[in-house]
């Protein structure tokens, strides 16, 4: 029998603001244990909490970005249960009245597009951070507590079931992403855990409408492993089903070491949460004005910002897509056309060259060493001819590791492209005499012959013989004899 996969998300995107939802305590990643906390964000006894109106903000504008509806009347709930990093047993959180809701998100794969429907976004609070002792939460001896997460402001994006493939959820959280870093809202950095997701996983038999028993993989943070936990998930509850078995509905983590989804907990019937209104946070209005004001804040978003290149800088739509799909490309890509570089090669080296150098470093393109208008000098070079494609791979290494300039390493090593006609026609006419059986083999109608005479000749020139030129030159000797 032939499966479907059914999916759904649960996004959560951690705020990009100083402080946190409800006190002055800092946000920032990477302090030592347990010191951004203060009573209120503990939960200690007497306390009250204060609603950063920047968290609000940056609600509405994701929430307008997601093509949500913008709920006038809202209001915070205590969502009770215990676990270890919930110092106050009960999460702050907004339950049947969210911020946002009703939007949606079209997402391409393989080309076909799909809308994906997004049933609400709203605030909360982060929980605190357990550190296990040992290789995961299921084998840990025992578990160390850091609460400086705790209150950290978040967004929980809910989309509906509408998913069907690991690849559409993956293509999900990219875009979804991308509209978040644009927004300006969250820097998305899942491998600090600002982005993450839970998935609803389940499978039914193709043309079946009724839905299967779910289980949910909780706080995976990396586009691949909600890609291969997804799959992964999916496969065993259809191996489960075929074998005669049934799926439990269950609370699942996964292991990224071993490549597997493992019980955590079982969930037999919905969590009762008993929610109700957070009684030290008074419900809040949002007039049509303040939305308004909001909307015209945001930012030109990535399908505008791809529609645009297209038209006017004549990129592809996958070249496109690539450029677009992150925030501080796009800007690095914009940087480098308006320093002069030709889109497409600009397009091209950022897919290639400066893409491997980031990697090998491990650095965002923000950091990268070279500037956008260092990049668009090399690029300029190649345009006018000064030097050729396979020098300026050689030179780039060389700015990345001193900081100079392309002209200045190009001037140092005497790197200029030979385009003199005289001397091209020259080792053209050496190439020929040393190559009989090439010229014979062109003349027979094997075009392709003359390559080895092309390498030849850019081996001999060190590669400062102008590619274009030469094959030109060569052709019209080939045909003349």
């Amino acid at each position: 029998m032939k499966y479907e996969a059914v999916i759904g998300l649960e996004v959560h995107t951690e705020l990009h603001t100083a402080t946190k939802i409800f006190c002055n305590c800092k946000t920032s990643f990477g302090a030592d244990p347990n010191t951004n906390v203060c009573p209120v964000c503990l939960g200690l006894p007497g306390v009250l909490p204060v609603l950063n109106k920047k968290v609000l903000e940056f609600a509405v504008r994701a929430g307008l970005a997601l093509n949500c509806e913008i709920s006038r009347f809202s209001k915070f709930d205590r969502k009770n249960y215990y676990y270890p990093d919930l110092p106050k047993n009960f999460q702050t959180s907004q339950f049947d009245l969210p911020i946002c809701e009703h939007g949606y998100l079209d997402v391409e794969v393989d080309g076909e597009v799909s809308r994906i429907r997004i049933t609400r976004a709203h605030m909360e609070e982060d929980a605190g951070k357990l550190v296990h002792h040992g290789s995961s939460i299921t084998t840990a001896d025992y578990s160390l507590v850091d609460y400086n997460r705790t209150g950290t402001p978040l967004l929980e994006i809910v989309s509906e079931p509408d998913m069907r493939s690991a690849k559409q959820a993956v293509a999900y959280m990219e875009k979804m992403r991308a509209i978040l870093q644009y927004c300006g809202i969250s820097d998305c950095r899942m491998e600090e855990g600002s982005l993450r997701c839970d998935a609803n996983v389940s499978v039914r038999p193709v043309g079946q409408k009724e839905l299967g028993t779910k289980t949910e993989i909780k706080n995976i943070n990396s586009f691949k492993g909600v890609e291969r936990a997804i799959e992964y998930e999916a496969l065993r509850q259809a191996e489960i089903l075929e074998a005669g078995g049934t799926i439990k509905q269950e609370t699942r983590t996964w292991d990224e070491n071993e490549g597997v989804t493992k019980s955590m907990r079982s969930k037999e019937e919905a969590n009762d949460y008993r929610y109700f209104p957070e009684p030290d946070l008074v419900p809040f209005t949002v007039s049509d004005e303040y939305i308004e004001n909001i909307r015209k804040t945001l930012p030109e978003l990535p399908d505008a910002r791809k529609a645009r290149y297209m038209e006017s800088y004549g990129l592809s739509a996958y070249d496109a897509a690539y450029v677009t799909s992150d925030k501080d490309r796009a800007d690095f890509f914009e940087a480098m056309v308006k320093a002069g570089a030709d889109a497409k090669e600009a397009c091209n080296w950022l897919m290639g060259e400066l893409a491997g150098k980031l990697s090998e470093n491990s650095l965002e393109i923000k950091d990268s060493k070279v500037t956008p208008e260092a990049m668009a000098e090399l690029l300029k070079l190649i345009t006018k001819g000064t030097i050729s494609g396979k020098i300026a791979k050689k030179i780039f290494p060389e700015m990345w590791e001193t900081g100079k300039s392309a002209e200045t390493i190009v001037k140092e090593q005497g790197l200029v492209q030979i385009s003199d006609t005289g001397a091209l026609e020259a080792m053209v006419d050496e190439a020929i005499a040393e190559n009989p059986k090439a010229v014979a083999d062109f003349k027979s109608g094997n075009k392709k012959a003359m390559g080895a005479m092309i390498g030849q000749i850019m081996k001999k020139s060190h590669g400062k013989a102008n590619p274009r030129m030469v094959s030109g030159i060569l052709i019209k000797k080939l045909q003349a004899l």
